[in-house]
């Protein structure tokens, strides 16, 4: 028998219905089970009833109330293929009691949607090792992005780093190869996001009624004039798809997004892969034990041979 718990809801876990949400925190209880909790008002959001279908927002606390868990269904972990573990843990760059970081290959989701079965949120158990809880996602990446991700280890470590990152406590750094080369070299990129478009389809667009602002300082490390160039991009603010739209409306699309840059980010003649290329590269941020956590990730294999075939040479450029 678990006892109360009060559980905070990350950026990364923002909007999703309370169903799901309480399923993979709690994969034991079934959806009945869950159904009853809620019609006697156990489950609570900041203290009010809650239903199924109900969409958290980042920062809202959930009262659980104790759970009777049998010591089978406790101990046990969701299943996990051998080939997914193993290539799960060979993303580990980093590992502590309180945060484990990887570095993302481009191409794996985050978390599920339509049509996506297979991402990173549903194989976190085979990042338990010897922690009794599976790891939190505190904040995500979009599927194209390669880099670091941060997962807490405990509930703990979870509230501390959601709130580091809400609160820009967390420095962030990614490398994009651009179409074409910005002008002026380096600056600030300060415009407005919105989302558009429905579920399964998600775009994201400059100005109008509900944009939020958006903010991303940049530097020109190298250039191959006037093709492309290599960027350092460094977001103040957090929007989804921030960088990709903002290397856009400045002229210069990532080379493989063709969501946002049309066709010239696929440079003809040129031995590029057909993949966004935008790497989170670097993150400096607070620990949840004290000090700082600074973690570094390698380049994916399709960023490195576009690198090679520009000569862009990789140095101090972090």
């Amino acid at each position: 028998m678990t006892g109360v718990q009060t559980i905070v809801i990350v950026d990364a876990e923002a909007e999703q219905r309370l169903d799901r949400w309480f399923k993979r925190h709690f994969p034991q209880i079934g959806h009945g089970r869950l159904e009853k909790l809620l019609r006697t008002g156990q489950i609570r959001v900041d203290g009010k009833r809650a239903s199924a279908g109900d969409r958290l927002t980042s920062g809202q606390s959930v009262r659980i109330p104790p759970l009777d868990l049998t010591p089978e269904a406790a101990g046990s972990e969701r299943q996990v293929s051998a080939r997914d573990t193993a290539e799960l843990r060979r993303m580990v760059i980093h590992q502590d009691d309180d945060v484990i970081v990887l570095n993302k290959p481009a191409g794996l989701a985050v978390q599920g949607g339509p049509g996506t079965l297979r991402h990173i949120d549903g194989m976190l158990d085979a990042l338990r090792f010897d922690a009794p809880d599976r790891p939190k996602l505190v904040h995500r990446l979009d599927r194209d992005t390669s880099g670091v991700l941060v997962l807490a280890r405990n509930a703990k470590a979870a509230a501390f780093l959601a709130a580091a990152f809400k609160s820009r406590d967390s420095h962030k750094t990614y490398w994009a190869a651009v179409a074409g080369v910005p002008s002026p070299r380096d600056g600030r990129i300060d415009l407005p996001l919105a989302k558009a478009g429905g579920r399964g389809r998600e775009r994201v667009a400059v100005g109008g009624d509900e944009a939020q602002p958006a903010v991303t300082l940049y530097e020109t490390i190298e250039h191959a004039w006037p093709r492309a160039a290599w960027l350092k991009l460094m977001p103040i603010t957090g929007r989804t798809h921030q960088l990709r739209v903002h290397c856009a409306e400045l002229g210069t699309p990532i080379l493989g997004d063709g969501k946002y840059g049309g066709a010239e980010v696929f440079l003809q003649g040129a031995d590029i892969a057909p993949q966004v290329h935008l790497h989170a590269r670097r993150l400096v941020m607070p620990h949840p034990k004290g000090g700082t956590l600074d973690v570094t990730a390698e380049m994916p294999p399709h960023m490195v041979k576009t690198w090679a075939y520009f000569g862009f040479e990789l140095g101090s450029a972090d």
